[in-house]
């Protein structure tokens, strides 16, 4: 029991860290269904993740990025792609004051 706190406190990566905390609470006699209505999981997945943790050990529990678009970072970008992503200076058009009208009608 120990061990999944020590684990929770320094998985490098939060999903891994939620994982064995949910982990750490049942051990504790949490329900499983009360840490994911707490932690807003479904309560099948923490389920998944508390027979993946019985079978293979905490490294069932560890996250892997599995695939898809990787996440937007300006630094990952060529120079040229860095320099047209920057905001502009200029106010858009709707944001603009325009012309002002006599609220009297004249």
């Amino acid at each position: 029991m120990a061990d999944l706190r020590r684990l929770a406190l320094t998985a490098p990566h939060a999903r891994s860290r939620e994982r064995f905390l949910a982990l750490h609470d049942i051990a504790q006699g949490v329900r499983a269904t009360r840490v994911a209505a707490r932690t807003g999981r479904h309560p099948q997945t923490v389920m998944g993740w508390l027979h993946g943790y019985s079978e293979h050990g905490p490294e069932a529990l560890l996250y892997r990025r599995t695939g898809g678009r990787s996440p937007f970072a300006r630094t990952s970008q060529p120079p040229s792609a860095q320099r047209s992503a920057q905001p502009s200076k200029k106010r858009p058009a709707h944001l603009s004051p325009g012309p002002t009208r006599n609220p009297a009608g004249r």
